[in-house]
C-alpha cells in the first residue's frame, strides 16, 4: 500500500456480485497501484442473498486497501451514500462493479484538481460516447435524459454511472438528498449544480457485461414515478422556503 495522504476513495455499490466482485476488485486495485498513489476502495454490500458479503471480506483481509460496509437492504441509492459518507479521500469516485474504467478516472482527477469541476460525469450520451448496450436499453437512457431535461433542467446528459466528485464542494448536495435507488444520483447531480458546483461530462464506453437486473418495463416505470417524486420534493421544498420567508415579520424603520 502507498504511503501518504490518500489521493481518492473509489465506491462500490454491491448487490450479488459474486460473479463480477473479486475480478472488478483485483483489476482496480492493480491499476491504482500502478500510479504509485494512496487510494481505498469502500465496498458497499447492500442486502446480498448469495456470496457477495463473505467474498468481500475475504478480499478485504487480502488487501489492505479495501474497506467493507454493509447494509440491510438492497437499495443502490443508499450504497452509494452509504459509500459518500464513509469515503475519507479528498476526492471520490464511483464505479459500478460491472462498470469499471480507471482511465476515466484519471480524467476525472485531473479536470478536479485543475479547478475546471467539482463533479465529472461518464456519459452515455455525450459526443464521442460509444453505447453497446441492446437498442431497447439505448433508447430507455435517451428517454429518461429528455424526461431529466423536461420535468427538471437538468444540465447534463447523463447522472448514472461513474463519477468523479469533489468530496467537499459535494458534501451538503449529498446530505441533503432523499431518493433512494437509481434516483440518488440524479437528486445528488441536480443539488449539487444548483448550489454552484461545476459539472463536467465525459464519453463513456458502456458495454454490457450481464443482462439488466430488473425488466425495462419495470425500469421505466420506476423511472418516470422517481422523476415526478424528485420534482415534486424539490417544488415543496422551494415552495416552503417562500412561505417561510413570506412569513417572516416586516422589520420596522
Amino acid at each position: 500500500m502507498t504511503a501518504g495522504p490518500l489521493r481518492c476513495s473509489i465506491v462500490l455499490p454491491a448487490h450479488n456480485e459474486a460473479d463480477l466482485l473479486e475480478g472488478s476488485v483485483r483489476d482496480l486495485v492493480k491499476a491504482m497501484r500502478d500510479r504509485d498513489e494512496a487510494f481505498e476502495v469502500v465496498i458497499v454490500e447492500n442486502g446480498s442473498t448469495d456470496r457477495t458479503l463473505p467474498l468481500a471480506e475475504r478480499i478485504e483481509s487480502e488487501t489492505p486497501e479495501v474497506r467493507v460496509v454493509t447494509l440491510p437492504i438492497a437499495d443502490y441509492g443508499a450504497a452509494v451514500a452509504k459509500g459518500f459518507d464513509e469515503a475519507t479521500a479528498p476526492v471520490v469516485v464511483h464505479f459500478d462493479v460491472d462498470y469499471v474504467d480507471v482511465g476515466f478516472l484519471d480524467k476525472g482527477l485531473a479536470l478536479v484538481d485543475a479547478g475546471v469541476a467539482g463533479i465529472v460525469l461518464a456519459s452515455k450520451r455525450a459526443p464521442g460516447a460509444k453505447d453497446r448496450r441492446p437498442l431497447l436499453r439505448r433508447l430507455l437512457t435517451a428517454g429518461f435524459t429528455l424526461a431529466m431535461r423536461v420535468l427538471l433542467q437538468m444540465p447534463v446528459t447523463d447522472a448514472h454511472g461513474m463519477k468523479v466528485l469533489a468530496r467537499a464542494q459535494c458534501a451538503r448536495a449529498a446530505k441533503a438528498c432523499k431518493m433512494t435507488g437509481s434516483l440518488w444520483d440524479v437528486e445528488l447531480v441536480l443539488r449539487a449544480s444548483r448550489a454552484g458546483v461545476r459539472v463536467a461530462e465525459l464519453p463513456a464506453v458502456v458495454v454490457e457485461l450481464r443482462p439488466p437486473r430488473t425488466p425495462v418495463w419495470q425500469r421505466s416505470i420506476e423511472s418516470a414515478t422517481g422523476l415526478l417524486r424528485l420534482r415534486w420534493l424539490l417544488w415543496r421544498e422551494r415552495f416552503g422556503r417562500r412561505q417561510s420567508h413570506s412569513d417572516c415579520p416586516a422589520r420596522e424603520g
